[in-house]
C-alpha cells in the first residue's frame, strides 16, 4: 500500500478532561506529525479563544515538532446549528465559524471542519436546506480571505436531517458552489449510511479531503478492535482511490475513552501498522 501511519494525525477528541499539554506530550511521544483539533471547552473553545492564546498552541505544537492540520469546533453537542430556523442561534452558529476560520489563520492549519447543521423535524426540509447552504457558502467564503479550506461532513440520521450520506453531501457542495469547499468521509457515518469507500469517490472525486478512521457497530465512533467494521478494506480502498489525504481517529466512545486516552491511540495506531505492513 501507498498508504502510511504519517497520514494518521494526533487528535484530542478523548483529551477533554486532561491537559492540552498532556496531549500534545502524546502526540510527539507516538510518533505524530499532524493535528486535528477538536474545538471543545475548557481547551479551545472557539467563542472565547483568543488571537494570543491561539499563537501559542501552534508555539507548543511546533516546540515538539507538530503542526496543527485541522480544526473541528464542536457543532452537534453544543448550541452551534447553521442551519436552525431560530434567527439568533443561526447568527451566532455562523459567527462561530468564521471566527474558528480566523484562529484557522493563527493555529496554521489548513482545513476547518463543518457539518450541514438541521431544522426542526416539522417544517419543510427545503427550508432548512437553503439555510445551511447560504451559512456554508457565507463561512466557506469568509474563509477562503484567510487561505483556509472548509471541509463538510455528514452525519447520521439522529443528528442531522439534512445531509446523512455521500450522495446529499456531493448536492449540497455543488450548491454552495465554493472552490475552497471539500468532503469529509468518516467510517461510521459511512458505515451507518449502508455506503462504501468507493460510492464516496464515485459522488465526490477529488473532493474527499479529509478522513475519520474510525470503527463501530456500525456507529458509536469505537477505537479499532471494539467495533465490526472492515479496517483492512477501508485502506485498501482508500488506497486504490489515490487517497493522499489525513486520517484522525474520532474516538468517543461510550466516554471511557477519556479516563485514560493514550493507550487508546496507541491501540488504533497498532491495528492500522498491522494493516499496512500486512504484504
Amino acid at each position: 500500500m501507498t498508504l502510511s501511519t504519517r497520514q494518521i494525525t494526533a487528535s484530542n477528541f478523548a483529551y477533554q478532561h486532561q491537559p492540552f499539554e498532556r496531549f500534545l506530550d502524546d502526540a510527539a511521544d507516538l510518533g505524530r506529525e499532524r493535528l486535528e483539533l477538536w474545538g471543545i471547552a475548557p481547551q479551545l473553545h472557539i467563542p472565547r479563544l483568543s488571537d494570543a492564546e491561539a499563537r501559542a498552541i501552534r508555539r507548543g505544537a511546533e516546540a515538539r515538532g507538530l503542526a496543527v492540520h485541522c480544526l473541528t469546533p464542536e457543532q452537534v453537542m453544543y448550541p452551534v446549528n447553521v442551519a436552525s430556523p431560530v434567527t439568533w442561534l443561526r447568527a451566532e452558529s455562523i459567527a462561530v465559524f468564521r471566527r474558528a476560520a480566523e484562529l484557522c489563520a493563527e493555529l496554521g492549519a489548513e482545513l476547518l471542519l463543518l457539518t450541514p447543521g438541521r431544522g426542526f423535524e416539522n417544517e419543510p426540509v427545503e427550508a432548512a436546506w437553503r439555510r445551511s447552504v447560504d451559512a456554508i457558502g457565507e463561512i466557506a467564503a469568509y474563509a477562503g480571505t484567510l487561505g483556509v479550506t472548509c471541509v463538510l461532513e455528514p452525519l447520521q440520521r439522529v443528528e442531522s436531517n439534512l445531509v446523512n450520506d455521500c450522495r446529499t453531501l456531493a448536492t449540497m457542495i455543488d450548491e454552495v458552489g465554493a472552490a475552497n469547499l471539500g468532503a469529509v468521509l468518516d467510517t461510521v457515518g459511512m458505515a451507518v449510511a449502508g455506503e462504501s469507500v468507493d460510492d464516496y469517490f464515485d459522488a465526490l472525486g477529488d473532493r474527499v479531503r479529509h478522513v475519520h478512521l474510525i470503527d463501530g457497530r456500525p456507529a458509536g465512533h469505537l477505537a479499532w478492535g471494539d467495533g465490526e467494521l472492515p479496517l483492512a478494506g477501508y485502506l485498501a480502498d482508500l488506497d486504490r482511490r489515490g487517497y493522499r489525504g489525513h486520517m484522525t481517529f474520532e474516538l468517543f466512545g461510550d466516554g471511557a475513552y477519556a479516563f485514560d486516552p493514550r493507550p487508546v491511540v496507541e491501540r488504533c495506531l497498532a491495528a492500522v501498522r498491522a494493516v499496512l505492513e500486512t504484504p
